[in-house]
């Protein structure tokens, strides 16, 4: 026993000691360059890139940031699953459905509780409820909020997506096609949502704000292995932008309209949407973004042996909670 004990210290310390140098490798190979994306819809980014926050805050370490434009969820998401992204900004229940489809990705920030989605039709138009989208030309951008927002409206209406024409577009395309005719709906997302109302008429036939789920920033699972103290530093510059945007609201619109070229009054209507007062991820997110799942996985668009609540509980990361 004696001999089988000292054998079993000795394996015990020599784990130790490989952990401990694989860690410190980890840490001396720390990336000199990091990948964050940006977006129109996560007005913080906006002023954590134009103000250079996250380069300040990473120059002692010799770290430089490469800025990456998301125009959607699904973009980050495609970002984040081939590994040309360490930080993308997605709604909540998008980052659901791709951790359920193997992405290997954690939600540790809000950087927003926004009501950016709805369902859209013409200024000229019959359609006065999600029941009227009956074959109907639909466009959407699959993987998205502004998709799981329409499958659930369609949902509660005794529809599914095979009683639509879906119409797979990027948002601004999906604006597009349906100011030119080309579909008779979209499921929006703002700003452009806002722009089809301010400049076109466009009318938001369906809204229903508790359905949006929270804007949220998720970080490759490896990368926050690798680097906790670099993703709470990320988060920290997070923090201090969410901070100025809160305190300057017209240096966002101004941020808003120079990235998106678009007018003060449409980007005067989307942050009317836009709450930016929460940033701990936990319970709230949660709940929402499991709301969003089930409902999901009842209209077929997730599978039946998905386990939806386990998804959530892996995706949440609240280690970082302390850094915001």
């Amino acid at each position: 026993m004696p001999i089988i004990s000292a054998l079993t210290r000795r394996a015990v310390l020599a784990g130790l000691a490989a952990t401990s140098l694989a860690w410190s490798g980890a840490e001396a190979q720390a990336p000199k360059e990091i990948r964050v994306d940006y977006a129109t819809y996560n007005p913080v980014s906006l002023v954590l890139k134009d103000r250079g926050i996250l380069e300040k805050a990473l120059e002692a370490d010799g770290i430089k940031v490469r800025w990456v434009l998301s125009a959607g969820s699904n973009k980050a998401l495609e970002f984040l699953n081939a590994g040309s992204l360490d930080f993308g900004s997605t709604a909540g229940a998008a980052a659901l459905i791709a951790k359920i489809n193997g992405n290997p990705i954690k939600s540790i920030y809000v950087y927003s509780r926004p009501e950016w989605t709805a369902l859209v039709t013409g200024a000229k138009t019959d359609i006065t409820k999600v029941a009227d989208l009956k074959g109907k030309r639909v466009a959407v951008t699959r993987g998205t909020d502004p998709h799981i927002f329409l499958v659930r409206s369609l949902a509660e209406a005794g529809l599914t997506e095979k009683d639509v024409k879906l119409v797979l577009l990027q948002h601004a395309d999906g604006r597009l096609a349906l100011e030119r005719g080309d579909v008779e709906a979209w499921a929006g997302l703002d700003p452009m949502m806002a722009a089809a109302e301010v400049e076109a008429g466009a009318k938001l036939f369906h809204r229903k704000a508790a359905d949006n789920t929270w804007g949220v920033l998720n970080v490759r699972e490896e990368f926050a292995e690798k680097n906790p103290e670099l993703v709470c530093k990320v988060l920290k510059a997070y923090e201090e932008a969410r901070a100025i945007a809160l305190a300057n609201p017209a240096e966002v619109r101004k941020a808003l309209v120079e990235a998106t070229k678009l007018s003060d009054a449409v980007i005067e209507r989307q942050l009317t949407r836009t709450e930016l007062t929460h940033s701990t991820i936990g319970p709230d997110q949660a709940q929402t973004i499991l709301a969003a799942g089930l409902a999901l996985q009842q209209a077929g668009v997730l599978p039946a042996n998905a386990d939806v609540k386990a998804t959530v509980d892996a995706l949440i990361d609240k280690r970082f909670a302390a850094t915001n």
